[in-house]
């Protein structure tokens, strides 16, 4: 079960015009806000990453406005392991639940989640806040890490487990956001 002590935030390459391109791109981009906003309410450290700005474009708009006052993390490897910024990053925070959002399933997310399982981390990647230009190679993507550990789940379902009671202090405020 995730703990909102124990787990940060990583927002994975959402860009330019490969990010228009992604299949469900409204519902993407409108629950990855919700996953940043509900981060930002229960305390929960966000790690913003961009593959290769100059080529890709930066962050979309609707996303980086959320993550005023975070620094992105631009790397070139896919996984976001493969950034010793990153890796800095990550252990400063002292987690060991990472939650995943973002671009795409199949490259990034997938070799992010594999590699952070490699490195002893548990991995959460709810459904609705990763996408593909191809809806078949999320699936695919989504099946595999599955396969090797990663918890799969939603945002909703992701959000209800952080909160675990209705009596949690920041529950109305989560509640607000799915609704």
């Amino acid at each position: 079960m995730l703990d909102t002590k124990e787990c940060c935030l990583i927002v994975v390459d959402v860009q330019g015009k490969l990010a228009q391109l992604m299949h469900a791109r409204e519902a993407l981009f409108r629950n990855i806000r919700i996953l940043i906003q509900a981060a930002k309410i229960l305390n929960i450290p966000i790690l913003w990453c961009q593959q290769c700005p100059a080529a890709l474009g930066p962050t979309v708009p609707e996303i980086a406005e959320l993550l005023t006052g975070e620094q992105p993390i631009n790397k070139s490897a896919f996984s976001c392991c493969g950034d010793e910024t990153f890796n800095a990053k990550l252990h400063e925070l002292k987690r060991n639940q990472v939650l995943l959002c973002g671009i795409e399933t199949h490259v990034c997310i997938y070799q992010t989640a594999v590699d952070l399982l490699r490195n002893g981390f548990s991995v959460d990647v709810p459904a609705d806040v990763v996408s593909s230009r191809a809806l078949d190679n999320k699936q695919i993507a989504i099946s595999r890490m599955a396969g090797l550990g990663v918890n799969i789940s939603s945002v909703e379902m992701t959000l209800f487990e952080l909160l675990r009671t209705a009596e949690h202090p920041q529950f109305r405020q989560i509640a607000k956001l799915i609704k």
